[in-house]
């Protein structure tokens, strides 16, 4: 039956759902796994990389891009679809700050980008962005926010979220941890936090992960591989002494 209804975006099914949506939100959970963390002073994104192929440049996957200075994104579901609206967001920022001598602020380019989302949604012809993005940055006051829009043109602001194939493991993850995760102190303990949720949450090695930081008035910055590859390690370490400390507490508790 759900063939009669699937045909265009603009067909609501007997039981009020718009199919086409849907599928593009199917495109969304089949994606990379990304993560956006907002603490007290900065926004840190972190994403899952799928193997580059030995010919391939490397530069050219990146998934975190940054939209102006005190604005990154990243996204899960569609690349070309994100490329596409990562171009007019970047436009829509620099039109902004042009034309109201004025940065925009966080919510205005995801409204905006929820906007573009959403006008797909019900116009006949067009089909919607297969596209889940999180956006991180700061407002003028130097406030930090997270938001995250859905190929329906919904959108939300998130202390910490995640979506992508893995999105609902990691966001369990995130509700159990939060506490540390939007308290951390730092910008070292936020990545670390990070790096932690996409390990434990993915079960992948450091090769895979990509992390960036951005913190108010200071430029977008890569965490080096290296780093990371060293976090995890540590991690490793800190998670095998918390197992064996549970078992010598089982023991004692069982004697």
């Amino acid at each position: 039956m759900s063939s009669r209804y699937d045909g265009a975006v603009t067909i609501f099914s007997p039981d009020g759902h718009l199919l086409q949506v849907e599928y593009a939100q199917e495109a969304v959970r089949r994606g990379s796994t990304v993560v956006g963390l907002c603490t007290r002073n900065c926004i840190v994104l972190g994403v899952e990389k799928k193997a580059v192929d030995p010919l391939q440049v490397e530069r050219a996957t990146h998934k975190i891009k940054k939209l102006d200075d005190h604005l990154i994104i990243t996204f899960a579901g569609l690349t070309a679809d994100a490329r596409v609206l990562i171009n007019r967001a970047q436009i829509e920022a620099q039109m902004h700050c042009l034309n109201r001598e004025r940065p925009a602020s966080v919510e205005y380019i995801t409204r905006y980008i929820a906007k573009l989302k959403q006008q797909n949604s019900h116009t006949n012809g067009l089909r919607p962005y297969g596209v889940s993005c999180i956006i991180g940055g700061f407002d003028v006051d130097g406030k930090p926010h997270l938001f995250q829009t859905e190929p329906s043109g919904i959108y939300y602001e998130w202390q910490a979220n995640s979506t992508g194939r893995l999105g609902q493991a990691v966001r369990t993850y995130i509700e159990k941890n939060r506490s540390a995760m939007i308290n951390a102190p730092n910008e070292v303990e936020a990545v670390k936090q990070m790096v932690r949720t996409l390990h434990l949450s993915t079960s992948l090695g450091p090769s895979f992960f990509e992390v960036v930081v951005l913190k108010h008035n200071e430029p977008m910055t890569k965490v080096a591989p290296e780093m990371i590859a060293y976090m995890v390690q540590l991690i490793k370490q800190e998670v095998a002494e918390e197992e064996a400390k549970q078992k010598q507490q089982q023991r004692t508790a069982a004697t």
